[in-house]
């Protein structure tokens, strides 16, 4: 059975569609075979309601940037900012970054495979709808090497639905020593903002 984060093989056939991102509309490349290819998901709905974008230029990770939603919304409001938008799907980064060049951003947005991520880049924001369906050991050991790549004063906003563990998410992540406050809880989903 082929899932978003395994990068699809055989003909791909895209779309486009347009979704608003903090009260603005954008157009975007999808395709079958990456996260969400046929809209904007609730779960990262819900993070940009909640979550406003980021008041000044940064280092931004989009975790799973999946077709670009987020990496390009961050890229657009804040144009000083530089983001990352990492995922394992190839089809996924490449969609990334045919985004980013439509929307005139590709200056500022680097699409890659996680392995690609320069070694001693910190990221003073981290934004993610992170792939729990990997399984617990892999989605935590992919959360503390992120985490770990904050800076001093960075926070990580992650959306998880409830049904998806949400709850025993955030008190692993208090048991690794990271503070988690819960900032909103909205259909079916909690967004927490993840500090040192």
């Amino acid at each position: 059975m082929s899932h978003y984060f395994e990068t699809p093989t055989g003909p791909v056939s895209t779309r486009r569609i347009t979704v608003r991102i903090w009260g603005r509309e954008h157009t975007f490349t999808t395709a079958g075979g990456v996260f969400s290819g046929s809209r904007l998901d609730l779960g990262t709905s819900v993070l940009f309601r909640s979550v406003p974008a980021p008041s000044g230029p940064g280092t931004f990770l989009d975790l799973g940037c999946g077709y670009g939603p987020i990496s390009c919304a961050l890229a657009l409001a804040c144009p000083d900012s530089r983001v990352v938008g990492v995922d394992v799907n190839d089809l996924a980064v490449d969609l990334t970054a045919r985004n980013a060049l439509d929307l005139g951003v590709a200056d500022r947005v680097r699409a890659c495979r996680p392995e690609q991520v320069p070694a001693d880049l910190r990221f003073d924001e981290i934004w993610s709808n992170p792939p729990i369906r990997v399984g617990k050991e892999i989605l935590h050991e992919m959360l503390l090497h992120w985490l770990d790549r904050l800076g001093p004063d960075g926070v990580a906003h992650l959306v998880v639905g409830r049904n998806l563990g949400a709850d025993s998410l955030a008190r692993w992540l208090e048991a690794n020593h990271w503070q988690v406050a819960r900032v909103a809880s909205a259909k079916g989903y909690r967004v927490l903002d993840v500090t040192r």
